[in-house]
């Protein structure tokens, strides 16, 4: 029986390649082509594109026309369902650290 992936599973999918992650990064900046993109990475325009088009399938971008290129953006809700999805997670991190702290300031007024 096959799985069917969840919109999340593709986000975790696309982000796990750093080079996608260094994509997603250059267009913080704003909208850029896939030609100023490939020229920032040492890889051929068809791979980014390859790069471009599991963002594109994530629903991490979006493209636009703009003459004959297509310019890419960054779509931010996926990144807030991953951001959601993890919040338990730091909250459960930040504990641990904060019950940490307790002992390790219970050691210390211990040895004065």
């Amino acid at each position: 029986m096959a799985i069917r992936q969840s919109s999340t599973d593709q986000v975790f999918g696309a982000l796990s390649n750093p080079t996608r992650r260094g994509i997603l990064d250059l267009l913080l900046a704003g909208p850029q082509t896939a030609q100023e993109i490939a020229g920032r990475f040492d890889l051929s325009r068809p791979s980014v594109s390859e790069h471009l088009a599991i963002l594109r399938s994530a629903g991490l971008v979006r493209a636009e026309k703009d003459g004959r290129f297509q310019r890419y953006s960054i779509v931010p809700a996926p990144l807030h369902e991953v951001q959601a999805w993890l919040s338990p997670y730091e909250r459960f991190w930040r504990e641990r650290a904060a019950d940490l702290g307790h002992v390790l300031n219970e050691l210390e007024q211990e040895q004065t």
